[in-house]
């Protein structure tokens, strides 16, 4: 068990879906650097998009770039990030754990990604893991970027939830604010797109990996 086993009493895992339960920073960073090379921006390395990695994306990009995005700007940045994203989905795996230690869990689970809906369901399937959980829900809007807490909200209550029941598991600080915006519990793992040095600023528990962020669970 970790250094901060047995935390959190909850009767409900929401789980993220990129960068938590899928290891696809390969291909979030290549889409990155596919935007810079067409701002005209020299490429990241993963570390420096870890550290800058922010919600809103186009506040997070317009830092990036240094620069300001018109409607236009970021229309093509969704496009350009999108397309270079889904040509590599294929090479992306599942995270270190997984499904493994989901399926050892007494609690019920749920699945609440920022990834398009439409296109999430079947990638679940395919990977197996539709029936670990009770509901999964995608983004429902033609363009992201934005807060995941108002989804969080909704997920909740459609799975008549109350927010005290509940843990996040993600790997981002709109994870982490999302939680706190309903009133859920919340660890973060470093295994996505933010780093630990910037999840740790938001002073809830850290793990290195799914394995290690189950053992916070009572």
């Amino acid at each position: 068990m970790g250094i901060g086993a047995g935390h959190i009493s909850a009767e409900h895992v929401v789980w993220d879906w990129n960068g938590t339960l899928l290891a696809d920073n390969d291909a979030v960073l290549a889409a990155v650097n596919r935007v810079c090379r067409h701002f005209g921006r020299p490429p990241v390395t993963l570390d420096h998009w870890r550290d800058v990695f922010s919600r809103p994306l186009k506040d997070c990009y317009e830092r990036l770039l240094d620069r300001d995005l018109t409607t236009a700007d970021w229309a093509l940045i969704d496009v350009l990030y999108h397309d270079e994203y889904r040509a590599l989905l294929d090479l992306c795996g599942l995270a270190t754990g997984v499904p493994d230690h989901l399926r050892r869990l007494r609690h019920t689970q749920s699945l609440l990604s920022m990834w398009f809906h439409d296109e999430l369901v079947p990638l679940v399937t395919d990977f197996g893991l539709g029936e670990l959980f009770t509901r999964v829900d995608g983004l429902r809007l033609t363009t992201g970027g934005g807060s995941k807490a108002e989804h969080l909200a909704e997920h909740l209550d459609a799975l008549k939830l109350h927010p005290h029941q509940v843990v996040l598991i993600g790997d981002v600080v709109d994870d982490a604010e999302a939680a706190r915006h309903v009133g859920a519990q919340v660890v973060l793992v470093a295994t996505g797109t933010s780093s630990r040095k910037v999840l740790e600023q938001t002073g809830v528990p850290v793990a290195d990996s799914v394995p290690e962020a189950l053992t916070y669970l009572l």
